[in-house]
């Protein structure tokens, strides 16, 4: 089980991350893509990411543009799970763009 997080330790996490913002008991980030064929490869490598953890985003396509959701639902809330991958959706993302 991961510790859930408070306010403060989650503003600060969400300082080090790149567009990520809190949406009640998630954290959300949008980013659009060159083309649908590289949206569909990054959430291809974030579902490889995403399965090697047992931490599964919520993800949402529209053509290029893709949004990602993240919450500890066995939690109630966000924890460390969410913060690391949402960590390296930003280097999937930052490899991509």
């Amino acid at each position: 089980m991961a510790e859930l997080w408070d306010d403060d330790k989650i503003n600060g996490a969400l300082a080090g991350l790149t567009d990520w913002q809190r949406d009640g008991n998630s954290i959300v980030r949008s980013a659009k893509l060159p083309s649908f064929p590289a949206a569909i490869e990054a959430v291809r490598t974030v579902a490889d990411l995403a399965e090697e953890r047992s931490h599964h985003p919520d993800i949402d396509i529209r053509y290029w543009n893709l949004t990602f959701r993240l919450s500890t639902h066995s939690e109630g809330g966000i924890t460390s799970k969410d913060i690391e991958l949402a960590g390296e959706i930003d280097r999937v993302l930052a490899a991509t763009s």
